[in-house]
């Protein structure tokens, strides 16, 4: 057995390759900064339509693509694909779909109006995250998620795959950003969300109110929390000062590589 730390970042964005937040930029550091100080390291986000495949040298991974993956009673076909990211050794994997990531707009039509299948893309993702990575064999110490899309992986890691060997002693971290896309949820979540005869009651603490809160439920679930935003929502920052996880407060990008790796450490 290796005895590396071995750390997954899971993000909705990433300096190059889509840069629409601070998140990108500090998904780009954070890695390299773990690798150069001993840390194996890999990196997964979705492949949407806005990324140059040709400009940044992406290419398919036959033998990790090819699986299907179940979202409301549908089969997607789930494609890898990999990139190595510039100044580094380091490889990017995109997990991509054509009816989910072909389209030349990320979370927005070209009106500005969200796309009525925000919450199937989330869904589709998150579960790919888990099952690329079992076809990867490659047993995560922690898993640091990056933004709403990733906000399931903390639930599904602690319910479904819990006794998974892949994620047996995995360790989530959630960063919390002060981004938010529920409004163009509906009722149907919990529906599309549940895998594996999960109980619907697994996604309770993603509701407040009736309302869907994706930071408070991922928060829940988490090992450790991480504040990613300079300023948060009221309700989320009152549930993040309740956590009873390790938590790290903001950094910006200049300052962060150091104390989020200090973190790590803590958490193992």
């Amino acid at each position: 057995m290796n005895d590396t730390t071995r750390i997954l970042f899971v993000t909705q964005e990433m300096d190059p390759y889509l840069v629409m937040t601070e998140m990108a930029e500090l998904v780009n550091k954070l890695p390299k900064y773990c690798q150069e100080n001993g840390f194996e390291i890999r990196v997964l986000m979705p492949r949407f339509g806005t990324i140059n495949e040709r400009r940044h040298r992406l290419h398919e991974v036959v033998r990790l693509s090819g699986m299907n993956i179940i979202v409301d009673d549908d089969d997607y076909p789930l494609i890898i694909k990999v990139a190595s990211l510039p100044g580094a050794r380091l490889q990017v994997y995109f997990l991509d779909n054509e009816e989910f990531f072909r389209r030349k707009q990320v979370f927005m039509d070209e009106n500005e109006k969200l796309f009525e299948d925000n919450q199937d893309r989330m869904v589709f993702f998150c579960k790919g995250v888990l099952e690329t990575v079992k076809k990867f064999g490659w047993p995560p110490n922690i898993i640091h998620c990056h933004g709403w899309m990733t906000s399931l992986i903390p639930m599904y890691i602690h319910t479904v795959y819990k006794n998974d060997p892949v994620f047996r002693n995995t360790k989530v971290i959630y960063s919390v950003y002060n981004e938010t896309i529920e409004e163009s949820f509906d009722s149907q979540f919990k529906d599309k969300a549940t895998i594996n005869n999960l109980e619907e009651s697994a996604l309770d603490a993603y509701f407040e109110k009736d309302k869907i809160k994706l930071h408070l439920g991922a928060m829940s679930y988490a090992d450790g929390i991480v504040k990613g935003s300079q300023s948060l929502a009221e309700d989320v920052t009152k549930a993040m000062d309740n956590a009873d996880v390790p938590k790290l407060d903001y950094f910006d990008c200049e300052s962060a590589c150091e104390p989020y790796f200090e973190f790590y450490q803590k958490m193992l």
